[in-house]
C-alpha cells in the first residue's frame, strides 16, 4: 500500500475517499491523538482530506486542518501544534490525475517501515477502534502554519540582495518567495497561483518541465532560478545563464557545504560518483540509502551525518528538519550564491561524469527487476542488491530499480566517458526491456 513517499495513484483507483477514511482510522487507532492535517493545490485533495479527518475522529483522535500548504509546513508543524503525527493529501510531483498521502513524525521525518506497516495491517484488516457518540475526536483549524514557517526559514538563512525567479509550477510552495522577499532578495514568480490541474507545466521540476524558467532567468538579469513541485518537497535550480542545474551538482554543492572533515553525507545508490570524489577531498565519505527521501532521513538520524540529499531534488539538514524542505533549501542556495558567488561559477568548480538516467514503463516493475537481477548475478562479480540491481564495473556502473511511486523500471547508468556511460546505459536499458516481455 504505502511506496518509498507515502501512498498515491490514481483518483478513483487506487486512491479512493474510503482509503483516506481508513488510513485515518487506522492513524487514530494506533494511538495517535493529535494529528494535523493538509493537503496540496489539487481538487481531489479537499474530499481526501474530509475523509481522513472523518476517520480520525471516528477512532478518537483530534485533527487540526491547516489547509493547503506545503508538505515541508506540514512536516513542521506536527512538532509546532505539539502533535501526535500528521497527515499530508498529496502526489508530490506526480501528474494532476494522482493524489495520495504521507504520514510524519514530530521530528519531521516521515513514518518509518514499521509503522507504515502497522497502519497498512489495519487498513487490509479494517482493524479500527472506532469510539461512542461522545467519545469523537474534535477537529480545529490552525491558519498560521504557513506563517510560521516563513518565520523558520528567515531564521535559519542569511540575507541576501540577489535578483531570483521562482517558479512555484502552480503548486503550494508560495512560502518560499514570502521567504526570500523577507531575506532582503528581489522575487519574481512564475505560476505562483495554485491549480492542482497544473496547467504551466507538469509537477515534476525537470529540466524539460522547467524551460520556461531556464528561459526567463537567462533573458533576465536575474542571479537564480528556483523550480518547486506541487507540495514543494523537492526544489531545482536554474544558474544566471539559464541552466539547470543537475541534481547531482546540486547535491554535491549542498554537501560540501554543510559537511565538515570527519562527517557523512546520506546519499542513495543512484548518486553520481561526482559527489563522492568531491567529498572525498574534504574528508567527507559517503553512506548510501535505497533510493527515497524517508531512506536518505532514516540515514540522517545517524550521529556524523550533516546533510542528506536525493538528486531529485530532496534536500535534508538533519539539524533544521528531516523532511525534504524544498523552500529551506531555496534559502540555502540562495544564501550560499551570495557568499561565494555565481551559482554557474559554483557549478564550474565540480568535476561532473557523463550520466543518464531513463525508465521503461510496465506493470509489473518488480518482477522486471528480479529477472534482471538474476541475469547480471551471473554475468559480473560486482552485484549489490540494496535497492533494486547496481551493477559496477571498473569504468563506470548501472542501476536498475522498481520506481516506488510509479509503474516504471528506472535506468541509471554513469562512467568517466560518454561513450562508455551511452553503452552502459544501453546494456542495462536493454535488460529491462528484454526482461519486460
Amino acid at each position: 500500500m504505502f511506496g518509498t513517499s507515502g501512498i498515491r495513484g490514481r483518483i478513483g483507483d487506487e486512491v479512493t475517499c474510503d482509503l483516506s477514511l481508513s488510513v485515518g482510522r487506522a492513524v487514530a487507532s494506533e494511538g495517535y491523538d493529535r494529528v494535523v492535517v493538509g493537503r496540496d493545490a489539487r481538487e481531489s485533495g479537499e474530499m481526501l482530506a474530509d475523509a481522513a479527518v472523518s476517520g480520525l475522529r471516528e477512532c478518537g483522535a483530534d485533527a487540526v486542518r491547516l489547509g493547503e500548504v506545503a508538505t515541508p509546513t506540514v512536516s513542521r508543524s506536527v512538532g509546532w501544534v505539539d502533535a501526535d503525527a500528521g497527515l499530508m493529501v498529496t502526489a508530490s510531483h506526480n501528474p494532476a490525475p494522482d493524489n495520495g498521502l504521507k504520514l510524519w513524525n514530530p521530528s519531521g521525518q516521515a513514518f518509518g517501515e514499521r509503522q507504515r506497516e502497522a497502519i497498512a495491517s489495519r487498513v487490509r484488516a479494517e482493524n479500527f477502534e472506532l469510539r461512542a457518540w461522545n467519545e469523537l475526536g474534535e477537529v480545529g483549524e490552525w491558519n498560521e502554519a504557513t506563517e510560521r514557517h516563513a518565520r523558520a526559514l528567515v531564521r535559519g538563512a542569511a540575507p541576501g540582495d540577489l535578483s531570483i525567479a521562482v517558479d512555484v509550477g502552480n503548486g503550494v510552495g508560495g512560502v518560499t518567495a514570502e521567504a526570500l522577499r523577507r531575506l532582503g532578495h528581489e522575487v519574481r514568480t512564475l505560476d505562483d497561483r495554485p491549480d492542482g490541474s497544473f496547467p504551466a507545466r507538469p509537477s515534476e521540476p525537470t529540466a524539460e518541465n522547467c524551460r520556461a524558467l531556464s528561459e526567463f532567468v537567462g533573458a533576465t538579469d536575474a542571479d537564480l532560478g528556483i523550480a518547486h513541485d506541487g507540495d514543494a518537497d523537492r526544489m531545482r535550480a536554474v544558474t544566471g545563464r539559464g541552466e539547470f542545474v543537475s541534481g547531482d551538482l546540486l547535491l554535491a554543492l549542498f554537501a560540501r557545504e554543510a559537511a565538515s572533515p570527519g562527517d557523512e553525507v546520506a546519499v542513495p545508490v543512484d548518486t553520481s560518483l561526482t559527489v563522492a570524489d568531491l567529498l572525498e577531498s574534504q574528508g567527507v565519505s559517503v553512506s548510501r540509502t535505497r533510493v527515497g527521501d524517508v531512506y536518505v532521513a532514516e540515514r540522517a538520524t545517524d550521529a556524523g551525518v550533516a546533510f542528506g540529499g536525493e538528486p531529485s531534488g530532496a534536500w535534508i539538514w538533519p539539524d533544521e528538519t528531516l523532511c525534504p524542505d524544498g523552500p529551506l533549501a531555496a534559502c540555502r542556495l540562495a544564501g550560499l550564491v551570495s557568499r561565494q558567488g555565481s551559482l554557474d561559477a559554483l557549478v564550474g568548480e565540480v568535476e561532473s561524469y557523463p550520466l543518464r538516467r531513463g525508465s521503461v514503463e510496465t506493470g509489473q516493475k518488480e518482477a522486471v527487476v528480479e529477472r534482471v537481477r538474476e541475469q547480471v548475478t551471473a554475468a559480473y562479480d560486482d552485484v549489490a542488491t540494496m535497492d533494486g540491481v547496481r551493477v559496477g564495473t571498473d569504468d563506470g556502473w548501472f542501476l536498475v530499480r522498481a520506481s516506488g511511486t510509479q509503474p516504471l523500471v528506472r535506468v541509471t547508468a554513469e562512467a568517466r566517458s560518454e561513450a562508455r556511460t551511452d553503452e552502459l546505459f544501453a546494456e542495462a536499458r536493454a535488460l529491462v526491456e528484454d526482461a519486460s516481455r
